[in-house]
Parts: C-alpha cells; sequence; structure tokens
C-alpha cells in the first residue's frame, strides 16, 4: 500500500492544481479550434499541444532545462523564430497588387491605427487605475491590431515576455476571427451604393518593378527607422528570392520547409507560456479585450480611409478594400471581397484587397519599429 501512495503522490493527478486544470481546458479549446473548426490550425494547434505539456505536473518540459523552454530560449528570446517567419511570409507574398495601385499603401498605413489607438487605450485605462500597464506591456498589446501574429510575438517577446502567451493567443484567434469580426463592421460604416463600387483592373507589374521593389523597401524603411530592419529585412529577402528567379530552391525551401519548421518549434515555445501562474491573471482578460478593440479600430479606420479617398480623388475606391489593411493575409482581402460580391455579385475585389492587404504586412512591421523604438 505505501508504495501504491508513493505513485498516487507522484503523479500528476495529484500534483496538478486548480489553475493548471484550467489551462488544460483551454489548451484543449485552442486544439478544438484548429482541429475542429479549422481556425488558424498551424498555430493553434501547435501552441494548444505545447500549452498541455506545459501544464503537466511534475513534467519539467516548460520549465528552465527543458525542451521547450530551450526552444523559447532559443527562439523567441532572440526573435529568431519570427524573423523566420516573416522571411516566409515575404516568399509567398506577391506585392504586385500593391505595386499596380500603390494609392492602396495608404489604406494599409490607416489600418494601423488601431495599433496606436489601443496602445493609448491601455496607458489611459492604467490612468483610471482599471488595468495596471506599464508603457512596453502597452506598446506589445497594442500590436495585436496589426492582426499579424509574427510580428505581435516579436515585438512581446522584446518588451513584454511574461505577456506573450496572452497576446499571441489573442493574436492568432482574432486572426482566424476576420470572417466573423470584419463584416459587421464594413457595412455599419459603408452605405449599399458604396459596397456596390468597381474598381477598374490592375495593370500588369514589370519583373523589374518586384525584383526593385523588396530592396527600395529595405533601404527606404530600415535607413529611417533602424528597429524596423529585423523584420522588414526579412519580408524583403524572402520576397527578392520569390521575385529574382534565380533561387528558386532557396524560395522553395523558405516557402515550405523552413517556415513550417519553425512554425512548429514557434508555436510549442508559444505554448509554454500558458502556464496557470502567467496566464490566469488579471491583465490577460485585459489583453482579450484591448486585442479585440486594436482589431476593430484598424479595421475601422481602413474603412473610413478609402471613404476618404473617393473625397479627395477621381478614382473610385471600394472602400471595403481598406478593411484587408489589417495583415491576415490574405484572409482579410477574401472577407472585403465577398462582402463586396455580397452588394455586386460582378464585383471582383480580391486583387484590389491583397493592395492594403500586403501594405498591412509591411506597415505593422513598421509600426512595430516605433512601438520597440520609443518603449525600449
Amino acid at each position: 500500500m505505501e508504495l501504491i501512495w508513493q505513485i498516487w503522490e507522484g503523479s500528476g493527478l495529484y500534483l496538478i492544481t486548480a489553475g493548471q486544470a484550467v489551462m488544460v481546458l483551454i489548451s484543449l479549446t485552442l486544439l478544438y479550434l484548429g482541429i475542429v473548426r479549422k481556425f488558424e490550425p498551424l498555430l493553434l494547434v501547435t501552441i494548444g499541444f505545447g500549452g498541455l505539456l506545459a501544464n503537466i505536473p511534475g513534467a519539467g518540459i516548460a520549465v528552465d532545462g527543458g525542451l521547450l523552454h530551450l526552444l523559447y530560449v532559443v527562439g523567441v528570446e532572440t526573435g529568431a523564430f519570427p524573423l523566420i517567419i516573416f522571411m516566409g511570409v515575404g516568399a509567398l507574398t506577391d506585392f504586385g497588387p500593391l505595386l499596380a495601385n500603390p494609392r492602396t499603401l495608404f489604406l494599409g498605413a490607416a489600418a494601423q491605427f488601431g495599433i496606436f489607438g489601443t496602445l493609448l487605450g491601455a496607458l489611459w485605462l492604467t490612468q483610471l487605475g482599471l488595468m495596471h500597464f506599464s508603457l512596453k506591456e502597452a506598446s506589445a498589446i497594442g500590436i495585436i491590431g496589426g492582426a499579424d501574429g509574427p510580428t505581435a510575438i516579436y515585438v512581446a517577446g522584446k518588451l513584454a515576455p511574461h505577456l506573450l502567451g496572452a497576446i499571441a493567443v489573442a493574436a492568432y484567434s482574432y486572426m482566424a476571427l476576420v470572417p466573423l469580426i470584419q463584416p459587421p463592421i464594413m457595412r455599419l460604416l459603408t452605405t449599399e451604393a458604396e459596397r456596390r463600387t468597381e474598381m477598374v483592373q490592375l495593370r500588369d507589374v514589370s519583373k523589374t518593378e518586384r525584383i526593385v521593389f523588396p530592396i527600395l523597401l529595405l533601404l527606404l524603411v530600415a535607413l529611417l527607422l533602424p528597429s524596423s530592419a529585423p523584420l522588414i529585412g526579412m519580408l524583403a529577402f524572402g520576397n527578392l528570392m520569390r521575385e529574382c528567379g534565380v533561387v528558386e530552391r532557396l524560395s522553395d525551401t523558405t516557402q515550405n520547409a523552413l517556415i513550417n519548421t519553425v512554425t512548429i518549434f514557434l508555436g510549442l515555445s508559444i505554448g509554454s507560456k500558458l502556464q496557470a501562474e502567467q496566464f490566469l491573471v488579471k491583465s490577460t482578460l485585459g489583453i482579450l479585450v484591448l486585442g479585440m478593440v486594436a482589431f476593430a479600430i484598424g479595421t475601422a479606420a481602413g474603412v473610413l480611409m478609402g471613404k476618404l479617398m473617393n473625397r479627395v480623388s477621381k478614382n473610385p475606391v471600394n472602400p471595403l478594400i481598406g478593411a484587408a489593411g489589417v495583415s491576415a493575409v490574405p484572409m482579410a482581402a477574401r472577407v472585403a471581397n465577398k462582402v463586396g460580391q455580397e452588394a455586386n455579385p460582378h464585383n471582383i475585389l480580391l486583387m484590389h484587397a491583397m493592395g492594403p492587404n500586403v501594405a498591412g504586412v509591411i506597415g505593422s512591421a513598421v509600426a512595430a519599429g516605433i512601438l520597440i523604438m520609443f518603449a525600449s
């Protein structure tokens, strides 16, 4: 009997705390959302499973010396994993729609207002005594509004690593919920006539333009804002490999094997931060609420910028594509196209919406650089 009791006392069922049990349920919920509902499965499945491992008592896999902790130190604390994924995003991204219609850059820039609006909101709540966020923490929370998971993880790892789990879960959850969150905002801020607006076909973009663009992007942005150089640099390098046409093997590896491998390690590393003592705190609820506000503000700002552009330009822009200014590529562009076709079945907005969509990727990287520079 004594042996049996010793075995029982050493079991996870005996050692598990109420907080760990709650986190196991949360991790199972993330797995459900990824597997059954197919919400951002590449990240939610790995994050959810990492969360399970991190909350098993006595496993030691997420503490100092454990595998998940080592992955976190090597890949997230250094910023390596998000940067490698950004390189893969660059290799997967076609900047042609943005180059064909450079005006859409303003729509992508406007959508980043959600980042800075939420930063100010978090600081305001702190002033009121409702929350207690430092400037670094508020900056890391605000970046959720860019709807760019790797950027949110990169900024959180630099400014508020103790909030990484909540910020990552919020960022990827809201990215997955784009088809549910954005359409009501888009319809509220536009008229039926505006949603029916048809746009002219985009011009062809030359190969030279496509090759020169990532190089100019890096030089212009990084020289003006060096703190953005890591994100913009990896994005530009990945895109250059895609467009130059002489390193197909490298481009293919970056788009597939490399980004998939790093995604596995990144998700497990984030999951290691879903430990009860770090996640089940008052600030987590604040992060989830502020993240939703950030995303909504970014969507609204993009749509309103589209309406403003129609007032000052003779060439009409369907304001719905402004909602694609958040960085959820290509989901936000597909949502803009879907809402537009509901109003006008002949309205094909997908490629037009890809312009502000990829501009949003650039905008979120620039915003991240600004936050890191001023909050560090």
